[in-house]
């Protein structure tokens, strides 16, 4: 909990968020969800789920935003929690809308307005203060661990119930490839090799029965198009396109 917590917002800026908390509802921000903690309305927690066709594909990034009380007058700051491979993690990040450039914020930008800021900076690849450089192979790992990540953060667990709700689902449906449309596999019992050939679009396929497990979990962060995966004894081996 903040330590601003116990202190009452000034009524300009409580007043201007609640607004921008009704729009939000209202009107939502494609791939982002927002949610005032409940003790502080200065602390807002958010998720953005990671757009189609990028290397965020079926990720979830929990985040933070950080507002003055001079708010909407002054910018708010803005927080990632979760690894994502883009912005280092409980680190000010250095935006056109954040409070690194004061002399750029506008009174008139909403929640809403940062948020898709936000997004929109994050499936590009411009540096900043706060930025890292990764893979997309990297950047698609951890999007398959994001998940269970944010599990473990009670804070993220109690804003985003919905969320968590999904990781139920797919836990219920056995360990899930993202995006799999079809899927063979053959298994060598005597040299414990599996080979996985998986096809990925959009939706959500079961893998095989019995399938190693931590193979799996790899195999899952390979990203879209068609591939072969190669698991021998739990690890995977080597992979590769096929036509």
């Amino acid at each position: 909990m903040s330590s601003t917590s116990n202190k009452r917002a000034p009524t300009t800026a409580t007043q201007r968020l609640k607004q921008d908390y009704l729009r939000i509802k209202k009107d939502p921000v494609p791939y982002i969800c927002a949610e005032p903690l409940p003790s502080n309305i200065l602390e807002w927690h958010y998720v953005v789920r990671g757009p189609e066709m990028t290397p965020y594909e079926g990720g979830y990034y929990h985040g933070k935003l950080i507002f003055p009380r001079e708010f909407p007058f002054k910018p708010p700051s803005i927080y990632m929690i979760t690894p994502n491979g883009r912005f280092k993690c409980n680190t000010r990040l250095c935006l056109s809308i954040t409070d690194f450039h004061p002399d750029t914020w506008n009174p008139a930008w909403s929640v809403s307005t940062i948020l898709t800021g936000l997004l929109s900076f994050m499936v590009e690849k411009g540096p900043t203060l706060g930025s890292i450089e990764t893979s997309d192979f990297t950047k698609r790992q951890l999007a398959a661990q994001s998940l269970a990540f944010n599990l473990k953060d009670k804070v993220f667990c109690e804003l985003f119930p919905e969320v968590v709700e999904v990781r139920k689902r797919k836990s219920e449906m056995g360990f899930a490839f993202p995006c799999v449309k079809t899927l063979q596999f053959h298994l060598f019992p005597k040299s414990k090799i599996w080979v996985l050939k998986l096809q990925t679009s959009s939706g959500y396929g079961s893998s095989p029965p019995g399938a190693p497990r931590r193979g799996r979990q790899k195999a899952w962060a390979l990203g879209g198009g068609l591939r072969t995966a190669v698991l021998v004894g739990g690890e995977l081996g080597l992979f590769h396109s096929w036509a």
